[in-house]
C-alpha cells in the first residue's frame, strides 16, 4: 500500500495513560484507483460511529487531515461504522483497557 505520508493508524498517544483508558483509534485511507485520490491516502471527509453491543448509536467522529480519529470507550465490544462519500464500512472491535487499539481501515 501506497500512503501519502500521514502515520498509520490513529494519532499520537502522547501525554495519555493509557493504563487508565479503553482507546480505540486509527486512520481511514483510499484504496481506490478510480477516485481521483492517490491509492493509500488519508480520506479526511470522512465519519466514524461507535455503536455498543446491542447496536446503539453511542458516538460519532470526524477523520482529521490524517484521515484519523479516536474514541475513548469502555472495555468490550464495539461496532465501528465508517462513512465516508460512497463507502460504508462496518467493523467489529473489542475495546480493552491499558491495550490501545489502532486500526488501519481501508475504503474503495
Amino acid at each position: 500500500m501506497r500512503t501519502c505520508g500521514a502515520t498509520p493508524g490513529g494519532p499520537s498517544l502522547d501525554g495519555i495513560d493509557i493504563k487508565t483508558q479503553s482507546v480505540i483509534q486509527g486512520a481511514v485511507l483510499s484504496t481506490s484507483t478510480n477516485d481521483g485520490v492517490p491509492n493509500g491516502s488519508a480520506i479526511t471527509n470522512a465519519h466514524v460511529r461507535l455503536l455498543d453491543s446491542s447496536g446503539e448509536f453511542t458516538a460519532e467522529v470526524p477523520t482529521n487531515q490524517d484521515g484519523q480519529f479516536r474514541f475513548f470507550a469502555a472495555p468490550g465490544a464495539w461496532t465501528l461504522v465508517v462513512l465516508a462519500p460512497g463507502a460504508r464500512k462496518e467493523i467489529n472491535v473489542v475495546a480493552t483497557k491499558g491495550i490501545p487499539l489502532d486500526l488501519v481501515i481501508e475504503l474503495s
